[in-house]
């Protein structure tokens, strides 16, 4: 086969207990095909490939396009119907690639050039480290998930998929504003230089050609070369040229080559962000000056609002949500993405003659590219950055007529200026969600709540208050953004312990979302490092954000404000040996600890006269060797039931407890079955009420032992996002269906 695209790392996915880990994918066009039986088949189909669970993925990601290699894999059916790709190839064994031709030298150049930009750039923080490649060619290998969390959050992925604002920036930079290049007065360096009209134009399709080479030829860079190239065009032969009808005839001419971009999506955004900023946004900016506007902010004002408007549509049927903050990140961001661009640019063509010089634009570069990426954490850690919103099609014709309505309310509104100034302050509240405000729109999170079971998919998150601004924290759940999201709306600020009960996926993922802007104390896990790479991930994590790990002590009491929790599980394990040291207990606990389910931290709290107990993933095994251990275990009023309700539950522990409510923490349409039915049944019947956030989405524990109440948030039910913004709905007593007259 022959490579078509830079080969790229996928991030790594929860599923389950374990994490994912990542793969390599890359497109290519397969030449050859060798059967098992020897039958050879000339083709030239194009294929999407897939390298995992090899212990060399970096000899696949140094793979250029118009390598020709030799693999063996196994084909499957494309992901969907309508793919470009005919098959996806699966490479799961083998030392390597097979080189059959090395790519050409136009390949190796652009390949040397962007590994000179990564190498000028290695020194820089982290964030610069990362973004620089990406804001100048596209490469985002080193942007960690947060960060493209927030870059995504934001609306800001544009900078790193090199659109075509990469390249105006380049021809602004030789020929100057579009509307003097054809006249004696234009600017830029091509005047300061002496170039001619002509020679300016060989020039500025030279550079479209190159950054199209350079940064690879995805539908984003197309459309902006092909643009670009039809502008200098014009310029080279002195007539005038409208950029509406280049823009028309470039799109005809590249879905003409390849009809194939008229099924993507980036096209499709980046042709009708074009089309705005050369239609709409010239009458917004014109408005905006004629109301006393300063002319360059209006203009900045209106392109951003422009794009966002015939944008946000398309971008509904990719994600079900509404960026409240991207006009505004944009035009924080748009302050710093001309130098850091024209700087990067200038760090990628020094650096393989004059590497200290590359190095030192790469340090100028870094400060503007700082800038952005501060922007985006900011923006994106905003309680409101995001609005949940149909999906689909509907949505998408939802978003966008009520985009037209504001158009035409905003018209309105330009004329009252008082009008205007309420708008903005109500936009400001939505995004900001001061929790007081919050709590009288959507009755979340309820007064005086004790412990909420936060709504973060299939996993385990549970927040309990011990104060003003305060709580502990038991479990992060599979996803950083929905227990981020979860601690934003509780007003959660400080975090005396954060609990990790084991160290599956479904458990501390989640772990950088929870430690994102907030004092966490310490954080104490199980002794029992299984799976190795998930302890590792969480040791990694907490010593980034300086944040120190212990490991729990059955038999530990602490307490803090009105809650204080005992650990009664796991027990005691020897470092030296391989299992568990001999337990205090007699059989069966001698084998409890088999795994890391059984090795979760079981925990004890009581808080405001409530009882709770919270099983972590403990295996029936554990269960009853619990049992054992704690012949005195009392009662509870709120059991946290363990493995998320799976069938695999001890029915003496569950009649010993007799818990009053028991909360399920599940995903909604699992393929686990969790919760079990016959466990629901089994808590029923001991009379206690049975919640789950698939079914009820975040659940609150209120009141006392006098009076026991619960409350549930609905919405959208058990996403790795933020949960849904309704009122949630009334409270009930334990054990009973009736509302109660106050929480």
């Amino acid at each position: 086969m022959e490579l078509t695209g830079d080969p790229r790392l996928t991030r790594p996915r929860v599923r389950g207990a374990q994490q994912a880990p990542s793969a390599v994918v890359f497109t290519a066009d397969v030449l050859r095909v060798t059967a098992p039986d020897g039958a050879v088949t000339a083709a030239r189909t194009p294929v999407l490939v897939v390298v995992h669970r090899t212990k060399r993925l970096g000899d696949w990601q140094r793979l250029l396009p118009s390598t020709r290699v030799r693999i063996a894999a196994r084909a499957t059916p494309p992901l969907q119907p309508s793919d470009r790709a005919a098959a996806a190839l699966r490479v799961t064994t083998g030392p390597g690639p097979q080189v059959v031709r090395t790519p050409d030298a136009l390949q190796r150049l652009a390949g040397a050039l962007r590994a000179g930009l990564r190498e000028a750039s290695d020194g820089l923080s982290p964030d610069a480290r990362a973004l620089l490649p990406g804001l100048v060619v596209g490469d985002t290998a080193r942007v960690p998930p947060d960060l493209d969390d927030a870059f995504r959050t934001t609306d800001l992925t544009h900078l790193l998929a090199v659109s075509g604002s990469n390249l105006t920036i380049l021809l602004v930079l030789l020929i100057g504003p579009p509307h003097l290049a054809v006249r004696a007065e234009r600017r830029g360096l091509a005047p300061i230089l002496g170039l001619s009209l002509r020679t300016t134009a060989l020039v500025g399709g030279s550079i479209a050609l190159a950054f199209v080479v350079i940064c690879r030829p995805d539908p984003s860079v197309l459309r902006a070369a092909a643009c670009g190239l039809i502008t200098l065009l014009a310029i080279g032969t002195g007539r005038r040229r409208s950029l509406v009808p280049a823009l028309a005839a470039a799109v005809l001419v590249l879905v003409l080559y390849d009809p194939w971009l008229a099924r993507s999506y980036g096209f499709l955004l980046s042709v009708l962000a074009t089309g705005a900023l050369l239609t709409l946004a010239p009458r917004w900016s014109a408005a905006l000056q004629r109301h006393r506007v300063p002319p360059r902010l209006a203009e900045v004002l209106a392109a951003a609002a422009a794009a966002q408007a015939v944008c946000a549509p398309v971008i509904v049927l990719l994600a079900a949500r509404v960026g409240l903050v991207a006009i505004p990140c944009n035009l924080l961001a748009e302050l710093a993405v001309a130098p850091a661009t024209v700087l990067g640019f200038a760090a990628l063509a020094t650096a393989p003659f004059a590497p200290p010089l590359a190095h030192a634009l790469a340090w100028c570069a870094s400060w503007p590219t700082e800038w952005i990426a501060g922007v985006a954490r900011t923006g994106a850690g905003l309680p409101g950055a995001e609005l949940d919103w149909p999906g689909g099609w509907p949505g998408a014709l939802l978003l966008a007529a009520v985009t037209v309505v504001l158009i035409l309310v905003g018209r309105r509104l330009l004329h009252r200026p008082w009008l205007c100034a309420l708008g903005a302050l109500a936009l400001l509240v939505a995004i900001v969600r001061p929790v007081p405000i919050t709590r009288v729109i959507t009755g979340w999170p309820p007064p005086g709540w004790r412990v909420v079971a936060c709504d973060v998919g299939q996993g385990d998150a549970l927040v309990i208050a011990a104060g003003d601004g305060t709580a502990l924290v038991v479990d992060t759940g599979p996803e950083p953004a929905a227990i981020d999201r979860c601690l934003t709306d509780l007003g959660v600020r400080r975090i005396p312990l954060l609990v990790l009960t084991h160290f599956h996926a479904d458990h501390v993922s989640g772990l950088p979302g929870a430690l994102r802007g907030r004092s966490v104390g310490a954080i104490e896990t199980t002794t029992l490092p299984e799976p190795p790479g998930q302890a590792a991930f969480v040791h990694r994590t907490a010593a980034a954000a300086g944040v120190p790990v212990t490991g729990s002590t059955p038999g530990e009491r602490r307490s803090t404000g009105p809650l204080s929790w005992e650990v009664l599980w796991p027990p005691v394990t020897d470092p030296g040996r391989t299992g568990p040291s001999p337990f205090p207990f007699p059989s069966p606990s001698s084998r409890a600890v088999e795994g890391a389910n059984d090795a979760s931290v079981t925990l004890l709290l009581r808080t405001s006269g409530l009882t709770f107990l919270l099983l972590g993933d403990l295996e029936p095994v554990s269960q009853q060797a619990l049992l054992a251990a704690h012949p005195d275990l009392p009662t509870v009023d709120v059991l946290k039931v363990a493995h998320h309700g799976s069938a695999y539950q001890d029915p003496q522990l569950i009649r010993r407890l007799a818990p009053r409510v028991a909360l399920i923490s599940c995903g909604a349409g699992n393929p686990y079955g969790h919760p079990a039915p016959r466990t629901v049944q089994a808590l029923r019947s001991q009379g206690a009420r049975v919640l789950r956030t698939d079914t009820d989405g975040a659940i609150a524990v209120l009141g006392g032992r006098d009076r026991l109440t619960t409350t549930v948030r609905a919405g959208r039910r058990s996403r790795a996002r933020s949960p849904g913004r309704r009122r949630a709905r009334a409270c009930t007593c334990a054990g009973c269906s009736s509302p109660c007259r106050s929480p």
